[in-house]
């Protein structure tokens, strides 16, 4: 590593009142072998060529004058194509390198929780260099099959659209896609501020973000008591694209550790758009050969082999798991676009965020018609699973009445019966960035719903009769509240107690 200080992004993160830079350490600082140097041939942005080399593996890393290093990515005949972990100023043509034998590692364990690190684990915050006694590499095997165990525990958000709709399951790999500025991030983030005071560890990596945006995840983080069971991997856009490479699988590497100790881990990749983009700059300065939408043919392998980490390990095994919440961006809503679909290929389902729904104000502009979870339904809670298919059903139904009616075609009773139980439903999936739910409030809140008890509540009433209900259960019903929180299925006579504390708070809100 360089020995100046950081720039780019960590004095953006700075600014915002997280702390000041230090300088990079001497984490890589090698014993050299001297009879393995090679020459810079040329030199682009991120990227060097070395010649020299008789024998070289494939992600060595490798060593400049300066202290910068690279790993090894292309390796041909005559030379061999290192991805540079830094801008490489100072760097020139001729200059010497050196083999180092050994692979690109990270600082992993406990003393790496509040921090802000980079992809290298240097810190990024007030708190100095990480007191890791363990160092693993960025690149490890994912677990083999026989050591993987079904999906069985939820990971809760705090988001009624996903845990009730789309739930996840811990050990799941859920994909977040959507339109830029459709609240990607946010939901990626209420479901890691939903973690705080539980025993799951959360692990946010950063690729190509704006300074002033991380800034912001890690104030929200600190601000609701989230970052101490937390670790923050940035590589910011303006850094090397070398290190925005690098920097989701260093950030797997410290989730696996804990997950390796029977530990349950989220990690959030935000986002993967931009991972591809800056595989793909690299890869055509080393003069890969481009493919469909000018990818190297390998872009599906970089993210395969990344997501397959993911996983919930038998007890044997050591019992822990590691969910993964990839985000990707689409343009103009187009999800059947190149890195999209090879995501959708290779995660559990997806959460699908509209533009449309955002413009119109319902956030979380969660697509419930369009978003899919093929595992976490079999770890819902028996609670959610009472009211879940009725919801998605009713919802459905809405959507298409809803477009009909539009043609001012006269209504039967029963089709204006499902459009105004539809539009409650609607109403009452919207949730405030940060205000989450717990099981017990989600539960009997969309229990009223689908039970049709707020279809004559007005419009502009639901909202506060939610709240009303959520005080209901979560202050004056303990008993109910402790036996939702169970996951033990309600019997018919708890489910009617449920219902008849509900009826009569709404009793209060019908017009």
């Amino acid at each position: 590593m360089n020995d100046a200080p950081a720039t780019g992004v960590l004095a953006r993160v700075v600014d915002a009142g997280i702390g000041p830079v230090e300088a990079a350490l001497d984490t890589y600082r090698p014993q050299l072998a001297t009879e393995e140097v090679g020459t810079i041939t040329r030199l682009a942005s991120g990227i060097a060529e070395v010649r020299g080399f008789s024998d070289v593996r494939d992600q060595e890393l490798i060593a400049f004058d300066g202290g910068l290093v690279g790993f090894a990515a292309n390796l041909a005949r005559d030379h061999v194509g290192v991805v540079l972990l830094g801008h490489g100023e100072g760097l020139r043509v001729g200059d010497a390198a050196w083999r180092t034998r050994r692979a690109l590692d990270v600082p992993v364990g406990e003393a790496l929780l509040g921090r802000v690190v980079d992809a290298l684990g240097r810190p990024l915050d007030r708190a100095g260099k990480p007191a890791a006694v363990e160092r693993w590499p960025i690149e490890r095997p994912a677990p083999a099959i026989v050591a993987r165990a079904p999906v069985e525990v939820p990971l809760q958000t705090g988001i009624k659209a996903v845990d009730a709709a789309i739930p996840i399951g811990r050990g799941q790999r859920e994909l977040v896609v959507g339109d830029r500025q459709t609240g990607k991030t946010a939901i990626a983030l209420d479901a890691m501020l939903n973690q705080a005071g539980g025993d799951v560890v959360c692990v946010y990596c950063a690729i190509g973000q704006r300074g002033a945006a991380v800034a912001r995840v890690i104030a929200e983080l600190r601000d609701r008591g989230a970052l101490d069971h937390s670790i923050v991997v940035v590589a910011a856009g303006e850094e090397a694209p070398g290190l925005q490479y690098a920097a989701p699988y260093a950030a797997t590497s410290m989730a696996e550790w804990f997950m390796a100790r029977g530990r349950d881990v989220l990690i959030v990749y935000d986002d993967l758009t931009r991972h591809a983009r800056a595989y793909r700059e690299l890869s055509l300065l080393l003069r890969r050969p481009p493919g469909r939408e000018a990818y190297p043919g390998d872009i599906f392998y970089i993210h395969s082999r990344l997501l397959e980490r993911a996983t919930h390990l038998r007890a044997d095994a050591g019992g822990g798991s590691l969910t993964a919440l990839p985000v990707i961006e689409t343009q103009a809503q187009n999800i059947s676009a190149y890195i999209p679909t090879n995501l959708i290929s290779i995660t559990d389902g997806q959460i699908y965020l509209s533009p449309e729904l955002f413009r119109k104000g319902q956030l979380p502009a969660v697509d419930v018609g369009k978003s899919v979870s093929r595992v976490g339904g079999k770890a819902q809670l028996a609670g959610f699973r009472a009211v879940a298919g009725d919801l998605r059903l009713a919802y459905a139904q809405f959507e298409e009445l809803e477009t009909f009616a539009r043609f001012g075609t006269r209504l039967d009773e029963d089709t204006r019966r499902r459009l105004e139980r539809g539009r409650r439903v609607r109403e009452i999936l919207k949730q405030g960035e940060h205000d989450l739910f717990g099981v017990p409030e989600q539960i009997v809140v969309l229990l009223a719903t689908t039970a049709g008890l707020l279809d004559e509540v007005p419009l502009d009433a639901v909202e506060h009769t939610e709240a009303d209900l959520r005080t209901l259960i979560r202050e004056r019903r303990p008993e109910l509240r402790e036996r939702i929180a169970s996951g033990r299925e309600l019997a018919d006579d708890e489910r009617a107690a449920v219902l008849d504390a509900a009826r009569a708070v709404v009793a209060r809100h019908r017009g």
